[in-house]
């Protein structure tokens, strides 16, 4: 007779569950011990993207420079300071020009305003002319202003008024278009139209529309300079509109005429 048969052991089919977890516990540092960047390959980053400290500058406050050592130390610390020290050079530099425009800008208000008074104490018409032509030439340090209107019944090609200039009707709107009430034109060429006899001087110039009534012909202030740089395109016109306006509104007085 044959003994008791003995059952086969069985084939474990998976891993124990402790097994698992142990696994994916170490598998899960290994992953993230190798996704840590190298030295070397923090060092290849930084060269690549050499801004990187600039548009992260918090990150500077949680490195430690290197202390001053041997020649073969690469000293961050001093290159911080000397990179501070240029920024530093550079706003002062900026302050100075910004507090340069500003003393300018006051200086050249003050002078308009002396102006606009010169003009409102005028005694009588010409001396308004006047007054306009040369004395606020003289106070704005320009070599010469001149009041232009154009040709009409009222105002014939002949005028023989000093400081004053008869242009071709329409030739305003060819110089500022039909709706630009001021132009600043460096490097001009020479205008006798505008400047007669001290067109040669003007070098740079600036144009501004005259309204002086609704009955008069289209009028322009015309300032020149004989440095080109004295005027451009890209100056504030503010001061130079508004001594145009009260020279309008003493024109408009002196005259008695309409608005």
């Amino acid at each position: 007779m044959s003994g008791p048969s003995k059952k086969p052991a069985r084939a474990s089919r998976r891993p124990s569950e402790s097994g698992a977890k142990a696994a994916a516990k170490t598998g899960g540092k290994a992953s993230a011990k190798s996704a840590a960047p190298t030295a070397a390959e923090v060092a290849a980053y930084l060269k690549a993207h050499p801004d990187f400290l600039e548009t992260h500058p918090d990150v500077l406050t949680e490195l430690s420079a290197p202390s001053r050592g041997d020649g073969n130390v690469v000293d961050l610390q001093s290159f911080m300071i000397e990179r501070l020290g240029g920024e530093v050079t550079r706003l002062r530099e900026t302050q100075k020009d910004l507090l340069a425009t500003a003393r300018k800008n006051l200086a050249t208000q003050s002078r308009i305003h002396e102006a606009v008074i010169a003009l409102m104490t005028a005694p009588s018409f010409e001396h308004l002319i006047e007054a306009m032509t040369t004395d606020v030439a003289a106070r704005l340090d320009l070599d010469v202003i001149r009041i232009c209107v154009e040709a009409s019944e009222e105002t014939p090609a002949g005028c023989r008024t000093p400081g004053v200039r008869v242009l071709t009707a329409g030739r305003i709107d060819e110089l500022l278009g039909p709706d630009l009430q001021i132009l600043l034109r460096p490097d001009v060429e020479p205008d006798p139209e505008i400047f007669g006899s001290a067109a040669a001087l003007v070098q740079s110039d600036a144009l501004v529309r005259l309204h002086v009534s609704s009955g008069t012909p289209p009028g322009l202030l015309a300032f020149g300079s004989r440095n080109a740089d004295h005027f451009d395109r890209g100056q504030a016109t503010e001061l130079l509109t508004f001594l145009a306006r009260a020279a309008e509104s003493q024109i408009r007085t002196w005259l008695d005429l309409p608005q």
